[in-house]
């Protein structure tokens, strides 16, 4: 592409644009849905009425009236038809790393009771490098906890690992850093075939790339509420097992480390002792939060919305060709400012961004571009990121946001003192 009215024109053909108008949007290019959803229009209104109305008029009453006990499970059935799982099998609540713990806890009891009668032992964990930090520290807390073995590799190591000794292989489908997509069944297979479960977050993949977790044959996964689901800042995670999995707690009595009482078969029972739900309820926790779960059911139908437009497919195509987009314009416009494409080109390699790395002044330019109101964001080491999210962006959005990026580094403008300060939050 040449000409800005070409991308102009692929936004006038796009069979996805009435989707945009399910958000309110402020000005300026926004190139961070992969750390932050934007705003659904439905959601400021949802939020208030549990606010004035169901918290407000109705008090304690709404548990049953408006159905808050029952979001948990509800909003994890819509998640489920956007990753390839089965109703009751998803479960939104807490946090990323909170479900991580629950679940990674439960797959290395599962490897445990498996050496039950075996003379082998699985003792290890297998992990990518450049996981996504929270990971490999729940991963590291419960290996000192249960005297298991954190092992990480590069991606391109992890398939020699993968022997009689590692029961859980525990990956981020789409790599926070670099962009990078696993093949997941393929990786799923390999791992079965060496005798070890494997464990997905689906953080980056969850409402941006096609998932099938039933169909890949994967064990575990959890994800997040507020990237690409657009459940707002803090929104809650979700987490799923295998049905067999959940089979196998039931049949085996065996516990998730975090037992609340709302896991609790019989909670309004009260009684001392804990007896596991059966199922994907046990794995609640504590009490759930009525407004952070409202915002977040609206945040997933506006993935849903998709549905009658080819669903995430089609999602799937505009991503891809936002990004080749992007890649093609930053190598034409920024030849030669020192600029290199970590994220794969190969689209079956990449997810729904698009990581740019510079040797020196990565974090200024990502500010000198916030500053002209093109938002992406910084990881370290010099790595630029742009998310592409096709319910809201436009190819024109893209063909603007490469021309702002080419003017900060012709003019140098990113050298400013004002752009090298760093905030808490980079």
């Amino acid at each position: 592409m040449t000409h800005r009215d070409e991308a102009l024109a692929l936004d006038a053909a796009d069979p996805l644009a009435a989707l945009r108008d399910q958000f309110d949007l402020p000005p300026g290019i926004y190139l961070d849905g992969n750390s932050l959803g934007q705003l659904p229009r439905r959601t400021a209104a949802r939020v208030a009425q549990v606010v004035s109305q169901e918290w407000g008029v109705d008090l304690i009453q709404s548990w049953n009236k408006a159905g808050w006990i029952a979001l948990p499970t509800q909003v994890g059935d819509k998640i489920a038809r956007l990753i390839g799982a089965g109703p009751g099998q998803v479960l939104a609540a807490d946090s990323t790393s909170i479900n991580l713990y629950k679940v990674l806890a439960v797959a290395l009891q599962l490897a445990l009771s498996d050496e039950l009668g075996s003379a082998s032992e699985r003792r290890r964990i297998v992990s990518e490098r450049d996981n996504f930090p929270t990971d490999l520290y729940i991963a590291e807390s419960l290996c000192r906890q249960l005297g298991f073995e954190l092992v990480l590799a590069d991606v391109d190591e992890i398939a020699g690992l993968l022997d009689e000794r590692v029961a859980v292989l525990m990956l981020t489908q789409v790599n926070y850093r670099t962009g990078q997509l696993h093949d997941m069944a393929a990786v799923t297979a390999q791992a079965h075939a060496a005798g070890a479960r494997v464990l997905w977050d689906l953080a980056h993949s969850a409402g941006a790339v096609p998932v099938d977790l039933l169909g890949s044959g994967a064990d575990f996964a959890v994800g997040c509420g507020y990237k690409y689901l657009n459940g707002g800042p803090g929104s809650p995670a979700f987490l799923w097992l295998h049905p067999q999995h959940l089979r196998r707690l039931d049949d085996e009595a065996i516990w998730q480390p975090l037992s609340g009482w709302l896991g609790h078969a019989a909670p309004f029972a009260f009684t001392p002792d804990y007896r596991p739900a059966p199922g994907i309820a046990r794995f609640i926790c504590g009490t759930p939060s009525p407004l952070a779960l409202a915002a977040l059911d609206c945040g997933v139908d506006t993935v849903l919305a998709a549905d009658a437009l080819g669903g995430m497919a089609a999602l799937r195509r505009k991503s891809l060709a936002l990004s080749d987009l992007f890649i093609e314009r930053v190598q034409a416009r920024c030849a030669g400012q020192g600029l290199s494409l970590v994220t794969p080109s190969e689209q079956a390699r990449r997810g729904s961004q698009v990581s740019l790395r510079r040797d020196e002044g990565g974090y200024a330019i990502v500010q000198a571009l916030i500053a002209r109101g093109v938002v992406g964001d910084y990881r370290e080491p010099g790595i630029l990121r742009f998310g592409f999210t096709p319910l809201m962006l436009r190819f024109v959005d893209v063909w603007d946001a490469v021309e702002q990026l080419g003017q900060v580094l012709d003019a140098g403008e990113w050298r400013d003192e004002r752009f090298q300060r760093r905030a808490a939050v980079t």
